[in-house]
């Protein structure tokens, strides 16, 4: 499956079994990385298949990646994988998904986890999961993406991003209404009622976008 580019990114369009709302998950697949950053993604994976929301994200099957699908899978939820063509050759993919879609590219994985979902989370990572993260940030500023964001600030690991977010508000890079566009929790049992808090956002921020 290679998606339209032209997709919503407010409108998601995946099936996904009746009433099921999906998240995109963004996760790393270091191995070496803390314990506690595992456990975060697979505790994070159960409590979203218990509330009863379906899962999209980069579909590996290594660390907090392959941790949060097993920690969904475990609660009987829908996991849907997007792997980029070159990550399936190197058999990266997480072998037991509901679905595993595979891509040509990193840029439409990217497109398509954000156009399937109705929330974007952040679990602690590299310079991908960082990526994609600034990238969900960027398009809801530009009122092309609609829905939360939520980063999940397991041993603080965001904490000096949302320093320097809050540097580029105080030195009007960004306007003080942009800091409600995503929300912080520090476990990840938190997320579905950060999920359903969330302040609502609309194509009007377009009016604030440039300070």
């Amino acid at each position: 499956m290679t998606g339209r580019r032209d997709a919503s990114l407010s409108e998601p369009t995946m099936a996904q079994g009746s009433g099921e709302r999906a998240v995109c998950v963004y996760c790393a697949s270091s191995r070496s990385a803390h314990p506690e950053y595992r456990d975060a993604a697979r505790r994070l994976g159960a409590t979203l298949a218990t509330a009863g929301f379906g899962i999209v994200y980069g579909g590996g099957g290594a660390g907090s990646m392959g941790a949060l699908a097993d920690g969904a899978l475990s609660k009987g939820g829908r996991v849907v994988g997007i792997l980029p063509r070159f990550m399936a050759d190197l058999e990266w993919g997480h072998r037991g998904l509901t679905e595993l879609q595979v891509v040509e590219d990193m840029r439409t994985r990217k497109h398509l986890m954000l156009a399937h979902s109705h929330a974007a989370i952040a679990l602690p990572g590299g310079s991908g999961t960082l990526e994609e993260l600034m990238e969900a940030i960027t398009l809801k500023r530009l009122g092309l993406y609609l829905n939360p964001i939520v980063l999940v600030n397991t041993r603080r690991f965001f904490a000096p991003l949302l320093d320097l977010l809050s540097r580029a508000i105080e030195e009007r890079f960004m306007d003080e209404r942009h800091s409600s566009m995503w929300q912080v929790v520090s476990q990840p049992e938190q997320v579905p009622e950060a999920l359903e808090a969330a302040p609502a956002w609309s194509a009007a921020a377009r009016s604030f976008a440039a300070v």
